[in-house]
């Protein structure tokens, strides 16, 4: 079984840190967790993931797995993790989000969904059960729930119906994985996902139905999709009141940084992202004083260290002038460069937060640091 304890509480808001476990390794929470879409975090070796980035957790996404090497590969292979060299835990998202970022190229029924591959326009269906499936072929220690997405603006009516369908597919989830067995020896835990848009009313709906099936954990979805952040913040928090306090809390797809913190004041233990590699590729860098964008001019005869300060070795060793060359060459080192930096403050902020919830002085970090974030270097 996949455990989670709690160690230490924050005295002046909701933030906890403690420990999963899994048949992977331990991870520390809170945590934030790189997205290797493809079974790879763009541009950085698993190496530097364990030694410069000490990611603890990575994530792999159903939907691109299943068409691209797909299943029978991973199978062949043992697993995802066999099949990447990366022995630590590993999360899967089950496709969901596919649904809603792939409008046009979608139809839902209550079986589930047929789509179109965005590789070559061939037809596929994923339903619960499906989804469990490939997530069994995957391999990952944590697989998600089949579930739609909403986009923000939603209809009530809308977002209603989807909610309710949401949790049929959960049941479906939960009947079939529990009569099924893992295929490589060890244990994986299935996370029910919370939706309802930003309907007060759907949200605690959602929370309760979730909370009711008994999970090992329980995440939050159907958030930063373009809702301002003071909505998202309102929804994480009047979720958290309802999920069991005892077992962890997963905010998908957020966020920024500062969005980070607010969610660890809340109650939330997990976090993932594409920002950090994807905004590293475009050349914007995250710092503890703000953000770089090192593209501008200013920083073409500047010499000194990226980030002299930062918990990455790259960032202390190259200079901004030569990651500006790089990143206007659109040589790939650039892009290496800066998501080894990016990737490395966002688990150096997530381990600063922890720190200081075990400190009892969270709170008043976090206030600061959030100001810092924002800003621009």
């Amino acid at each position: 079984m996949l455990q989670f304890s709690i160690t230490h509480n924050d005295p002046h808001s909701s933030a906890r840190c403690g420990q999963i476990t899994t048949d992977h390794g331990r991870i520390e929470t809170p945590i934030f967790m790189p997205v290797g879409t493809l079974g790879s975090v763009k541009g950085v070796q698993q190496r530097d993931l364990e030694e410069e980035v000490r990611a603890q957790i990575i994530l792999g996404n159903t939907y691109h797995l299943y068409l691209r090497p797909g299943t029978d590969i991973l199978q062949k292979a043992g697993g995802l993790h066999r099949f990447n060299g990366w022995n630590r835990p590993i999360l899967t998202d089950s496709g969901g989000y596919q649904v809603y970022s792939l409008s046009h190229r979608r139809k839902i029924n209550e079986d589930g969904v047929t789509f179109q591959s965005h590789i070559d326009g061939s037809a596929h269906f994923f339903s619960p059960e499906i989804a469990i499936d490939i997530q069994r072929a995957i391999g990952a220690d944590i697989i998600m729930a089949f579930d739609e997405c909403t986009p923000y603006p939603c209809d009530y009516n809308y977002a209603k119906s989807s909610m309710e369908l949401t949790h049929r597919w959960l049941e479906r989830c939960c009947r079939h994985f529990d009569s099924t067995s893992p295929l490589y020896g060890y244990h994986q835990a299935l996370f029910p996902i919370v939706q309802g848009s930003t309907y007060k009313d759907l949200r605690i709906a959602s929370a309760e139905a979730v909370a009711a099936f008994g999970r090992e954990a329980n995440a939050i979805g159907g958030l930063s999709v373009g809702e301002p952040a003071e909505e998202m913040y309102e929804m994480t928090e009047l979720t958290c009141s309802i999920l069991p306090r005892e077992k962890p809390r997963y905010l998908m797809g957020v966020g920024t940084p500062e969005n980070i913190l607010e969610c660890i004041a809340l109650g939330i233990d997990m976090f993932d992202c594409v920002l950090p590699t994807r905004n590293a590729r475009h050349g914007l860098l995250y710092t503890a004083r703000g953000t770089i964008n090192i593209k501008n001019a200013k920083w073409k005869e500047d010499f000194s260290p990226i980030d002299e300060n930062g918990p990455c070795q790259a960032s202390r060793f190259y200079s901004k002038a030569y990651l500006r060359h790089l990143v206007h060459s659109k040589e790939l080192l650039g892009a290496q460069i800066a998501s080894l930096h990016n990737l490395s403050f966002y688990l150096w902020l997530v381990g600063e937060a922890r720190r200081h919830i075990r400190e009892g002085d969270f709170l008043s970090w976090k206030n600061q640091m959030v100001k810092d974030l924002q800003g621009r270097l």
